[in-house]
C-alpha cells in the first residue's frame, strides 16, 4: 500500500479550504443564514466520508449526482438568504481593511457625527411615543426605496428627524431611508414581512422593517407609536424593546462595516 504523501502545499491547501470556510461562516451567520452553513458543510462532510474515504459507490454516485445540481437547487430554496449572502460578500467595505487601520480616528468621529442624532432623535420620540421608521442602507444599495418617496438629501439632524415623523408631517407615515451619511428620502414604501413569527401587536411599522431587513442587509429602527418602545430589524430578524445604549452599538457597528 503506498504511503500518503503530506507535503507544505497540502498544508497550505488545508488553511486555504479552513480560512475559506471561517470567511463564509462569518458572512452568514452576520446576515442570518447560519442554519444553510451548517446544514450544507454536514452534507459535504457526509459526501467526502462516503465517497472519498468509505468509497461506497451507489451512495457516492448519488450525492455526486446531487451535487451537480445542489447549487441550482440551493438558488430556488433559499432565494433571500442567499441574496444577503452575496451582497454581503460582494461588499467593497469589506476588502478596504488596510485604509482602515491609517483612518480609524477619523472613522470614529465621522461616525460619531452620523450616529448620535439618530439616537438622540429615536430617544426624543421615545418619550412622545412619536411613531418612526428609519432605515440605514448597508452595502446593498436602497435607491429603488428611495425613489418610492420624497427625495430630500440633507444632513443628518434630529430635529429634522423629529419635524419629519411628527404626527402632522404629510411624511410621517412612510420610511426615511439614510445613505452615505445624509437623509436621502422620506415616505419611502417598504416591502411587507408576511412572517408568521411577528408578534400580532405589532403594526406595519414592525413588518415594513422586518421586510426590508429580509430584502436587502440595511438597518432599520422603529419607534412605536403605542408603547414608544425601540425595535430594530437586521439580517432578517427584528429585535423589539431594544434600548439607547445598545441601538448605539448597533448603529455604530453598522457604520463601521
Amino acid at each position: 500500500m503506498p504511503l500518503i504523501q503530506f507535503g507544505l502545499k497540502d498544508v497550505l491547501d488545508i488553511l486555504l479550504v479552513g480560512l475559506l470556510l471561517y470567511y463564509v461562516y462569518k458572512i452568514m451567520k452576520e446576515s442570518g443564514s447560519l442554519n444553510i452553513f451548517f446544514g450544507l458543510l454536514a452534507f459535504i462532510i457526509i459526501w467526502i466520508v462516503t465517497s472519498e474515504i468509505l468509497d461506497m459507490r451507489l451512495i457516492g454516485t448519488i450525492m455526486d449526482k446531487f451535487m451537480s445540481i445542489g447549487l441550482i437547487i440551493c438558488v430556488i430554496l433559499f432565494q433571500e438568504p442567499l441574496k444577503r449572502f452575496l451582497f454581503t460578500l460582494g461588499s467593497h467595505r469589506r476588502w478596504r481593511f488596510l485604509n482602515g487601520l491609517f483612518s480609524k480616528n477619523a472613522r470614529q468621529a465621522d461616525s460619531r457625527a452620523s450616529i448620535m442624532p439618530i439616537v438622540y432623535a429615536c430617544m426624543s420620540m421615545s418619550k412622545s411615543k412619536t411613531g418612526a421608521l428609519i432605515v440605514v442602507e448597508g452595502n446593498s444599495s436602497l435607491l429603488s426605496y428611495e425613489r418610492l418617496g420624497d427625495v430630500i438629501s440633507a444632513d443628518i439632524n434630529s430635529r429634522l428627524i423629529e419635524n419629519i415623523f411628527f404626527k402632522n408631517s404629510p411624511l410621517h407615515d412612510g420610511a426615511m431611508i439614510i445613505s452615505h451619511n445624509k437623509i436621502m428620502a422620506a415616505g419611502c414604501v417598504l416591502p411587507v414581512s408576511h412572517d408568521d413569527s411577528i408578534p400580532r401587536h405589532l403594526g406595519l411599522r414592525h413588518r415594513a422593517a422586518l421586510g426590508i431587513a429580509q430584502a436587502t442587509d440595511a438597518l432599520a429602527v422603529v419607534v412605536s407609536e403605542e408603547s414608544g418602545n425601540i425595535s430594530i430589524a437586521q439580517g432578517g430578524r427584528l429585535d423589539v424593546d431594544v434600548n439607547i445604549t445598545d441601538l448605539e452599538h448597533r448603529l455604530t457597528e453598522m457604520h463601521n462595516k
